[in-house]
């Protein structure tokens, strides 16, 4: 059970990277003259943040390489240090420039008694020295990371235990390496206290239970997972310089926050905590340090626009209580605090710059929401509105307002979606046909393969490749063996990512070349046990129902008892009609089958499809019809991890 894919619980951020295409090619003179033109509207004089990145650097580690488990590289300090000097040809030069920060690396001090640890993973593991022990604020993604960093502030600060970890939200970059830091039996014997807002544990298993292999499988993309860094590959991910490879984990938490103005005393230093859910997290909040006058912000206000909804997939975030939260940051922090800190990226320092800061990034919210609906409610769709909206320069020409993670162009229809679903209002929209049927039909409007070829290639010479791409992809889904289309239609999305000034459209476009052109790919990420023994036993069940494939099960009925003996839980699962119904607490009189044991081993029966005979050798006790339980494991269908993206 220890290979259970942890995709079906959570859209992995990444896995090791793969070996560099050596099949890439240079910068078009097109996306050359794009990526010279883009500095001539970058405020190049605007340097507080080379300041800001580098204030308080205290040491960093002398080995570069920090190990995983198993011998293999968790994370490459040093995996960015060629990124100096100008942007290449085939990078954004506002990209370049954001890598140049993200790459820093190391321990740096925010004011007396706090600390970050930066560059040693996605995200940031912020340090508050108690009067006993270290304070620790979101153990980044991997526990091989985390252990690193904390090993860092021991060596450089004093060696002292960890007596509180505090989760911002319930992202898995937020908690992953807790292990690396914590032990649980002192967290279980009352010594480490784990700190979380409200429903972070059901939230964290909640937003990608259901759908959690897909959005893995397109994470991959999104991260860049099978790119090597370099001028022609990845450059990081926009809020951070890439996911660690380690054993992400999660230890549950003791103390919940529930309400804004809440306070705790931990470990002789004061809290407050600011409630902001449903905005980049749906369970989520900000801290306050009074004494310090330090508030550390999450991940709701980072060094770029962020996402309302995320490439990789997710529900869409609520962008008007997003800015309403920075508002709300902004009255009650904002003439407190002489520092800001985010979980990603690196801190601001003075009261006028946060307060600024807040205001801004605030502003950049407000004007994408109010806009986009603006422009909705004035009968344009989300691909127009995309088209159309534009921040005003006081917000564009901030630094920490840019894309380099989030868009406008995919925030905006975000929006749009929210509030208007998929649905555009255009009857021709309404039952299209699916793209293999719509790219036969246009590939013969057009004239036929070659002539779409000879479009092609016109429309890559002329540097247009985002029509490049739209007619190109209408010939790989008519005709995926179709090498020609496929290498052309590759290098318009090379091109494309050459240009993106977003890291993370760098790398889904990047890493659709790669795919047209038959290289390795990187499977979705396996992860620990830990997500999956705190997911609750009802979305487990939920999960098996999405498994269950109509044409296998036919029209076989029965209904299953469950009894899971450690977790003292019963269940019924019901099956007719091509149907999986589970039932908590229900039992059937006369079942088909009962099921007895620990939880353990019916995530063997369900999810690795082990035979019944061994798990009942295992100590799972079944009465009834063994053959329907065999029935039920041939009908449920296991997700594909690596699915074909930008291929039929």
């Amino acid at each position: 059970m220890k290979k259970i894919c942890i995709a079906l619980l959570l859209g992995g951020a990444g896995t090791a990277v793969l070996a560099q295409d050596v099949s890439s090619k240079p910068a078009s003179a097109s996306t050359k003259a794009a990526n010279r033109q883009i500095i001539d509207g970058l405020d190049m004089g605007d340097r507080r943040d080379e300041t800001f990145s580098t204030r308080g650097f205290v040491a960093t580690r002398t080995d570069p390489v920090i190990r995983a488990a198993d011998g293999g590289v968790a994370w490459d300090l040093s995996r960015y240090d060629w990124v100096k000097g100008d942007a290449p040809d085939t990078v954004n030069a506002s990209l370049w420039r954001q890598m140049k920060l993200l790459k820093a690396h190391g321990l740096y001090k925010l004011t007396e008694g706090v600390w970050q640890v930066r560059g040693f993973d996605i995200s940031n593991m912020t340090v508050i020295k108690g009067r006993t022990g270290w304070i620790l604020i979101d153990p980044l993604l991997g526990q091989e990371t985390a252990r690193a960093a904390l090993d860092l502030v021991n060596a450089n600060l004093g060696n002292r235990p960890v007596t509180a970890v505090i989760y911002t939200h319930s992202h898995g970059d937020h908690f992953g390496g807790v292990r690396g830091v914590v032990d649980e039996a002192d967290v279980t014997a009352g010594k480490v206290a784990i700190v979380a807002p409200d429903r972070l544990i059901e939230e964290a298993i909640a937003e990608n239970v259901i759908a959690g292999n897909a959005m893995g499988r397109r994470a991959t993309y999104q991260f860049g997972s099978a790119l090597t860094p370099g001028e022609r590959g990845q450059m990081g991910s926009g809020i951070g310089p890439g996911t660690s490879a380690g054993g992400i984990t999660l230890l549950a938490p003791t103390d919940l926050v529930k309400a804004t103005g809440d306070t705790r005393t931990i470990d002789g230093v004061t809290f407050e905590f600011q409630m902001v859910p449903e905005s980049e997290a749906p369970s989520e909040f900000n801290l306050y340090l009074p004494a310090q006058k330090a508030l550390i912000i999450g991940e709701i206000a980072v060094p770029t626009l962020h996402n309302i909804q995320t490439p990789r997939g997710a529900l869409v975030r609520d962008a008007l209580k997003w800015a309403g939260y920075l508002t709300q940051a902004v009255r009650l922090y904002g003439d407190r605090s002489d520092v800001v800190a985010a979980s990603h990226g690196w801190p601001r320092f003075g009261q006028n710059e946060v307060k600024q800061y807040l205001t801004l990034q605030r502003d950049n919210y407000k004007f994408l929401h109010d806009q986009s609906v603006r422009l909705m409610n004035a009968g344009l769709t989300a691909e127009e509105i995309a088209e159309t909206i534009t921040p005003p320069p006081v917000i564009a020409r901030q630094w920490f307002n840019r894309g380099y993670y989030g868009t406008y162009s995919h925030n905006s229809k975000a929006v749009y979606h929210r509030y208007m679903g998929w649905y555009d209002g255009v009857p021709a929209h309404l039952d299209p046909l699916p793209p293999v049927e719509v790219g036969k039909r246009y590939v013969a409007a057009i004239g036929g393969q070659a002539q779409v070829l000879t479009l092609g290639r016109a429309a890559i010479r002329a540097g247009d490749y985002r029509w490049a791409g739209e007619l190109l992809n209408h010939l790989v889904s008519a005709e995926p063996a179709n090498g020609d289309a496929r290498a052309l239609l590759a290098d318009a999305y090379e091109q494309l990512g050459y240009q993106a000034e977003s890291a993370i459209w760098r790398n889904m476009y990047l890493m659709g070349a790669l795919e047209l052109r038959g290289k390795p790919d990187a499977p979705s990420r396996l992860q620990g046990l830990d997500l999956l023994r705190a997911t609750p036993t009802p979305m487990l069940l939920d999960a098996i129902a999405t498994r269950l494939n109509p044409a296998v099960i036919g029209d076989r009925a029965m209904t299953l008892n469950l009894v899971f003996t450690d977790r003292k839980e019963r269940a019924l699962i019901s099956v007719r009609n091509a149907v999986l119904v589970p039932e908590m607490d229900q039992a059937e009189a006369s079942p088909t089958a009962t099921l007895t044991g620990p939880r353990a081993l019916f995530l063997g029966l369900f999810f690795q499809k082990t035979p019944v005979a061994q798990l009942e050798s295992a100590g799972l006790k079944v009465t009834g019809d063994k053959a329907a339980i065999t029935a039920l494991q041939a009908a449920l269908q296991a997700p594909d991890p690596g699915f074909a993206i930008v291929t039929p």
